[in-house]
Protein backbone atom coordinates (compact mmCIF):
# COMPACT_ATOMS: atom_id res chain seq x y z
CA UNK A 1 0.00 0.00 0.00
CA UNK A 2 1.35 3.35 -0.97
CA UNK A 3 1.57 6.54 0.92
CA UNK A 4 -1.74 7.75 -0.28
CA UNK A 5 -3.78 4.71 0.41
CA UNK A 6 -2.40 4.67 3.67
CA UNK A 7 -3.15 8.35 4.80
CA UNK A 8 -7.19 7.28 3.29
CA UNK A 9 -7.37 4.77 5.64
CA UNK A 10 -5.84 6.71 8.65
CA UNK A 11 -8.30 9.55 7.89
CA UNK A 12 -11.18 7.09 7.63
CA UNK A 13 -10.53 5.27 10.77
CA UNK A 14 -12.61 7.29 12.99
CA UNK A 15 -15.74 6.84 10.77
CA UNK A 16 -15.29 3.36 10.52
CA UNK A 17 -14.63 2.48 14.12
CA UNK A 18 -17.95 3.95 14.78
CA UNK A 19 -19.69 2.53 11.90
CA UNK A 20 -18.23 -0.78 13.43
CA UNK A 21 -19.24 0.12 16.90
CA UNK A 22 -22.68 1.09 16.64
CA UNK A 23 -24.05 -0.19 13.30
CA UNK A 24 -21.60 -3.86 12.35
CA UNK A 25 -21.84 -5.22 15.47
CA UNK A 26 -25.26 -4.76 16.93
CA UNK A 27 -25.93 -6.28 13.35
CA UNK A 28 -23.97 -9.18 13.97
CA UNK A 29 -25.38 -9.62 16.99
CA UNK A 30 -28.78 -9.62 16.47
CA UNK A 31 -28.10 -12.00 13.33
CA UNK A 32 -26.56 -14.13 16.31
CA UNK A 33 -29.56 -13.94 18.45
CA UNK A 34 -31.92 -14.79 15.91
CA UNK A 35 -30.48 -17.95 15.59
CA UNK A 36 -30.88 -18.95 19.43
CA UNK A 37 -34.36 -19.12 21.18
CA UNK A 38 -33.42 -16.29 23.14
CA UNK A 39 -36.02 -15.17 25.29
CA UNK A 40 -36.72 -13.42 29.13
CA UNK A 41 -35.66 -16.96 30.30
CA UNK A 42 -32.36 -16.50 29.08
CA UNK A 43 -32.35 -13.04 29.67
CA UNK A 44 -32.27 -14.10 33.60
CA UNK A 45 -30.01 -16.91 32.78
CA UNK A 46 -27.84 -17.35 29.97
CA UNK A 47 -27.29 -21.06 30.55
CA UNK A 48 -30.78 -21.38 29.26
CA UNK A 49 -29.87 -20.14 25.85
CA UNK A 50 -29.82 -22.48 22.73
CA UNK A 51 -28.86 -22.40 19.24
CA UNK A 52 -31.59 -23.49 17.16
CA UNK A 53 -30.27 -22.23 13.92
CA UNK A 54 -33.09 -21.57 10.72
CA UNK A 55 -36.04 -22.92 13.46
CA UNK A 56 -37.21 -19.06 14.14
CA UNK A 57 -37.33 -18.46 10.72
CA UNK A 58 -38.83 -21.90 9.55
CA UNK A 59 -41.58 -21.08 12.81
CA UNK A 60 -42.17 -17.36 10.95
CA UNK A 61 -43.15 -19.46 7.61
CA UNK A 62 -45.75 -20.93 9.62
CA UNK A 63 -47.35 -18.51 11.41
CA UNK A 64 -50.48 -16.80 10.40
CA UNK A 65 -49.60 -13.61 12.14
CA UNK A 66 -46.73 -12.97 10.19
CA UNK A 67 -48.44 -13.41 7.17
CA UNK A 68 -51.08 -10.90 7.68
CA UNK A 69 -48.43 -8.45 9.40
CA UNK A 70 -46.28 -9.02 6.40
CA UNK A 71 -50.11 -8.18 4.11
CA UNK A 72 -50.69 -4.97 6.19
CA UNK A 73 -47.40 -3.73 5.62
CA UNK A 74 -47.43 -4.43 1.75
CA UNK A 75 -50.83 -3.10 1.39
CA UNK A 76 -49.28 0.07 3.17
CA UNK A 77 -46.47 0.55 0.81
CA UNK A 78 -48.09 -0.59 -2.60
CA UNK A 79 -50.72 1.82 -1.53
CA UNK A 80 -48.74 4.46 0.69
CA UNK A 81 -45.73 4.94 -1.42
CA UNK A 82 -47.44 6.19 -5.25
CA UNK A 83 -49.73 8.00 -3.01
CA UNK A 84 -46.99 10.18 -1.50
CA UNK A 85 -44.80 10.53 -4.25
CA UNK A 86 -47.93 11.69 -6.36
CA UNK A 87 -49.06 14.47 -3.50
CA UNK A 88 -45.07 15.08 -3.15
CA UNK A 89 -44.60 16.06 -6.85
CA UNK A 90 -47.78 18.17 -7.49
CA UNK A 91 -46.64 20.58 -4.24
CA UNK A 92 -43.19 20.94 -5.84
CA UNK A 93 -44.72 21.48 -9.16
CA UNK A 94 -47.37 23.70 -7.64
CA UNK A 95 -44.38 25.80 -5.29
CA UNK A 96 -42.16 25.96 -8.82
CA UNK A 97 -44.69 27.00 -10.89
CA UNK A 98 -44.42 30.81 -11.88
CA UNK A 99 -47.74 31.71 -10.85
CA UNK A 100 -46.71 30.64 -7.02
CA UNK A 101 -46.43 33.87 -4.52
CA UNK A 102 -44.94 33.61 -0.78
CA UNK A 103 -43.40 30.25 -1.87
CA UNK A 104 -41.04 30.50 1.14
CA UNK A 105 -44.73 30.78 3.72
CA UNK A 106 -45.57 27.79 1.29
CA UNK A 107 -42.68 25.49 1.72
CA UNK A 108 -42.50 26.08 5.46
CA UNK A 109 -46.42 25.02 5.99
CA UNK A 110 -46.01 22.37 4.04
CA UNK A 111 -42.33 20.71 5.12
CA UNK A 112 -43.83 21.72 8.96
CA UNK A 113 -45.73 18.20 9.64
CA UNK A 114 -42.04 16.38 8.66
CA UNK A 115 -40.26 17.91 11.62
CA UNK A 116 -43.64 17.62 14.23
CA UNK A 117 -43.19 14.73 16.19
CA UNK A 118 -44.81 11.74 15.10
CA UNK A 119 -46.60 10.43 18.37
CA UNK A 120 -48.03 13.81 19.14
CA UNK A 121 -49.42 14.49 15.68
CA UNK A 122 -50.58 10.95 15.86
CA UNK A 123 -52.59 11.51 18.70
CA UNK A 124 -54.16 14.65 17.35
CA UNK A 125 -55.57 12.83 14.02
CA UNK A 126 -56.60 9.39 16.41
CA UNK A 127 -59.23 12.23 17.87
CA UNK A 128 -59.92 14.12 14.36
CA UNK A 129 -61.20 10.80 13.32
CA UNK A 130 -62.39 9.63 16.68
CA UNK A 131 -66.69 8.05 15.81
CA UNK A 132 -68.40 10.45 17.89
CA UNK A 133 -66.69 14.01 18.27
CA UNK A 134 -64.03 13.62 15.47
CA UNK A 135 -63.85 16.75 13.33
CA UNK A 136 -63.96 14.51 10.41
CA UNK A 137 -67.37 12.79 10.93
CA UNK A 138 -68.65 16.30 12.52
CA UNK A 139 -68.09 17.47 8.96
CA UNK A 140 -69.48 14.73 6.87
CA UNK A 141 -72.36 15.11 9.22
CA UNK A 142 -73.06 18.39 7.42
CA UNK A 143 -73.68 16.70 3.92
CA UNK A 144 -75.87 14.27 5.62
CA UNK A 145 -73.67 11.09 5.65
CA UNK A 146 -73.92 8.95 8.72
CA UNK A 147 -70.36 8.67 10.96
CA UNK A 148 -67.56 6.49 9.85
CA UNK A 149 -65.68 4.43 12.63
CA UNK A 150 -62.25 5.52 10.51
CA UNK A 151 -60.26 3.80 13.03
CA UNK A 152 -62.23 0.62 14.46
CA UNK A 153 -63.45 -0.40 11.12
CA UNK A 154 -60.80 -3.05 9.37
CA UNK A 155 -62.03 -1.52 6.50
CA UNK A 156 -61.13 1.71 6.73
CA UNK A 157 -58.36 1.59 9.43
CA UNK A 158 -55.57 1.43 7.51
CA UNK A 159 -56.62 3.63 4.69
CA UNK A 160 -57.02 6.48 7.32
CA UNK A 161 -53.28 5.53 8.52
CA UNK A 162 -52.25 5.77 5.05
CA UNK A 163 -53.27 9.32 4.90
CA UNK A 164 -52.18 10.08 8.05
CA UNK A 165 -48.42 9.12 6.92
CA UNK A 166 -48.65 10.85 3.50
CA UNK A 167 -49.46 13.72 4.89
CA UNK A 168 -46.48 13.27 8.02
CA UNK A 169 -43.95 12.86 5.39
CA UNK A 170 -44.95 14.56 1.65
CA UNK A 171 -43.22 17.42 2.65
CA UNK A 172 -39.49 16.22 2.80
CA UNK A 173 -40.21 14.41 -0.78
CA UNK A 174 -41.44 17.80 -1.93
CA UNK A 175 -38.19 19.61 -1.25
CA UNK A 176 -36.43 17.01 -3.03
CA UNK A 177 -38.80 17.34 -6.10
CA UNK A 178 -38.51 21.19 -5.70
CA UNK A 179 -34.57 21.31 -6.42
CA UNK A 180 -34.49 18.91 -8.57
CA UNK A 181 -37.42 20.96 -10.69
CA UNK A 182 -35.17 23.83 -10.21
CA UNK A 183 -32.24 22.09 -11.97
CA UNK A 184 -34.08 21.50 -15.10
CA UNK A 185 -32.82 23.90 -17.68
CA UNK A 186 -35.75 26.27 -19.04
CA UNK A 187 -34.77 26.12 -22.57
CA UNK A 188 -35.98 23.04 -22.53
CA UNK A 189 -39.15 24.26 -21.56
CA UNK A 190 -38.99 26.56 -24.50
CA UNK A 191 -38.17 24.73 -27.60
CA UNK A 192 -41.09 22.43 -26.08
CA UNK A 193 -43.26 25.60 -26.12
CA UNK A 194 -41.30 26.88 -29.71
CA UNK A 195 -43.03 23.07 -31.37
CA UNK A 196 -46.26 23.68 -29.50
CA UNK A 197 -46.20 20.97 -27.06
CA UNK A 198 -48.96 22.03 -24.28
CA UNK A 199 -48.12 21.80 -20.56
CA UNK A 200 -49.02 17.96 -20.28
CA UNK A 201 -46.65 16.96 -22.85
CA UNK A 202 -44.00 19.40 -21.25
CA UNK A 203 -44.53 17.53 -18.45
CA UNK A 204 -44.48 13.94 -19.23
CA UNK A 205 -41.73 14.42 -22.05
CA UNK A 206 -39.56 16.89 -20.28
CA UNK A 207 -40.42 17.23 -16.56
CA UNK A 208 -40.85 13.22 -15.89
CA UNK A 209 -37.07 12.73 -17.60
CA UNK A 210 -35.60 14.72 -16.36
CA UNK A 211 -36.23 13.88 -12.97
CA UNK A 212 -35.62 10.48 -13.23
CA UNK A 213 -32.94 10.26 -11.34
CA UNK A 214 -34.56 12.36 -8.20
CA UNK A 215 -37.61 10.03 -9.11
CA UNK A 216 -35.97 6.83 -8.01
CA UNK A 217 -34.00 8.53 -5.20
CA UNK A 218 -37.18 9.74 -3.73
CA UNK A 219 -39.00 6.27 -4.38
CA UNK A 220 -36.19 4.40 -2.71
CA UNK A 221 -36.24 6.54 0.51
CA UNK A 222 -39.74 6.53 0.40
CA UNK A 223 -39.86 2.48 0.16
CA UNK A 224 -37.24 1.82 2.92
CA UNK A 225 -39.23 4.55 5.21
CA UNK A 226 -42.67 2.58 4.55
CA UNK A 227 -41.32 -0.55 5.36
CA UNK A 228 -40.48 0.18 8.15
CA UNK A 229 -44.24 1.36 9.70
CA UNK A 230 -44.13 1.39 13.37
CA UNK A 231 -45.38 4.41 15.40
CA UNK A 232 -48.22 4.97 13.63
CA UNK A 233 -50.53 1.97 13.97
CA UNK A 234 -48.74 1.89 17.59
CA UNK A 235 -50.40 5.20 18.63
CA UNK A 236 -53.91 4.98 16.35
CA UNK A 237 -54.63 1.95 16.71
CA UNK A 238 -52.39 -0.32 18.48
CA UNK A 239 -52.65 -2.77 15.55
CA UNK A 240 -56.34 -3.43 15.66
CA UNK A 241 -58.72 -3.93 14.71
CA UNK A 242 -58.82 -7.78 14.29
CA UNK A 243 -54.96 -6.90 13.68
CA UNK A 244 -55.78 -5.20 10.56
CA UNK A 245 -53.28 -2.49 11.05
CA UNK A 246 -49.98 -5.12 12.67
CA UNK A 247 -47.11 -4.23 10.69
CA UNK A 248 -43.94 -6.18 10.35
CA UNK A 249 -42.16 -3.62 12.28
CA UNK A 250 -45.10 -4.16 14.86
CA UNK A 251 -44.73 -7.56 15.12
CA UNK A 252 -40.95 -7.13 15.90
CA UNK A 253 -41.82 -5.05 18.72
CA UNK A 254 -44.55 -6.84 20.31
CA UNK A 255 -42.36 -10.51 20.20
CA UNK A 256 -39.05 -8.80 21.18
CA UNK A 257 -40.47 -6.09 23.97
CA UNK A 258 -43.73 -7.52 25.26
CA UNK A 259 -43.27 -11.06 24.98
CA UNK A 260 -39.05 -11.08 25.54
CA UNK A 261 -38.89 -13.47 22.68
CA UNK A 262 -36.20 -11.31 21.23
CA UNK A 263 -34.63 -14.51 19.35
CA UNK A 264 -37.67 -14.46 17.06
CA UNK A 265 -37.99 -10.48 16.82
CA UNK A 266 -34.88 -11.07 15.66
CA UNK A 267 -35.58 -13.19 13.17
CA UNK A 268 -38.80 -11.18 12.04
CA UNK A 269 -35.95 -8.07 12.09
CA UNK A 270 -34.06 -9.72 9.00
CA UNK A 271 -36.86 -10.83 6.97
CA UNK A 272 -37.96 -7.19 6.77
CA UNK A 273 -34.27 -6.08 5.83
CA UNK A 274 -34.31 -9.35 3.08
CA UNK A 275 -37.67 -7.73 2.07
CA UNK A 276 -36.56 -4.05 1.73
CA UNK A 277 -32.91 -4.85 -0.12
CA UNK A 278 -35.12 -7.20 -2.80
CA UNK A 279 -37.69 -4.55 -3.21
CA UNK A 280 -34.58 -1.77 -3.53
CA UNK A 281 -33.13 -4.00 -5.46
CA UNK A 282 -35.61 -4.72 -7.85
CA UNK A 283 -36.26 -0.69 -8.08
CA UNK A 284 -33.01 0.12 -8.85
CA UNK A 285 -32.39 -2.96 -11.52
CA UNK A 286 -35.74 -1.59 -13.19
CA UNK A 287 -34.07 2.05 -13.53
CA UNK A 288 -30.82 0.74 -14.99
CA UNK A 289 -32.98 -0.89 -17.47
CA UNK A 290 -34.52 1.98 -18.34
CA UNK A 291 -31.81 4.38 -17.88
CA UNK A 292 -33.01 6.36 -15.39
CA UNK A 293 -29.97 6.25 -13.36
Amino acid sequence: MNRAGLAGWVFAAPALTVIGLFFALPVLAAFALSLTDYDIYALADPDNLRFVGLDNYLALLQRPLFWQALGNTLYFVIVGVPLSIAVSLAAALLLNSRLAVARPLFRTALFAPVVTTVVAVAVIWRYLFHTRYGLVNWGLSSFGIDPVDWLGSPQWAMPTIILFAVWKNFGYNMIIFVAGLQAIPEELYEAARIDGASPARQFWHVTLPMLGPVLLMVAILTLSGYFQLFAEPYVMTQGGPLQSTVSVLYLMYEDGFKWWNLGTASAVAFVLFALMATTTSALLWLARRRGME
